[in-house]
C-alpha cells in the first residue's frame, strides 16, 4: 500500500513539473511550434536555477546540486551571449523578461 501511494505521489509531481515546463515554454516561445529556441532554453534554465537555489537554501552541503546550479547558470549565460550577438531584439526582450541587466 505504501509503495502504491508513493508511486501515485510521484506521478502527480511529474505532471505538475511538466505543466510548469509547458507554461515556461509558452511564455518564451516565438511561435506555437517553438520549443527549442535560445529564448525558450533561457526560460527553462531560469526555472531550473530557481528550483536549485531553493533546494540549496535548505540543503547547504549538497555539493552535487551546487555543481548543477553553476553549470545551469553558465549554460544560461552562454545562451544570453548568443542572443546578444545574433539577435539583439530578442536579447533585449529576454533581459526584460528575466529582469536582468
Amino acid at each position: 500500500m505504501v509503495k502504491k501511494a508513493k508511486k501515485e505521489e510521484k506521478k502527480v509531481k511529474e505532471k505538475e513539473a511538466s505543466l510548469k515546463k509547458e507554461e515556461v515554454i509558452k511564455d518564451f516561445q516565438k511561435t506555437p511550434q517553438d520549443t527549442g529556441s535560445a529564448e525558450v532554453q533561457i526560460g527553462l534554465l531560469g526555472k531550473e536555477i530557481k528550483e536549485l537555489a531553493e533546494h540549496l537554501k535548505k540543503h547547504i552541503h549538497d555539493f552535487s546540486a551546487r555543481r548543477s546550479l553553476v553549470q545551469k547558470v553558465s549554460q544560461r549565460r552562454k545562451f544570453i551571449q548568443y542572443l546578444k550577438i545574433h539577435d539583439s531584439e530578442s536579447y533585449e526582450k529576454i533581459l526584460k523578461k528575466i529582469k536582468r541587466k
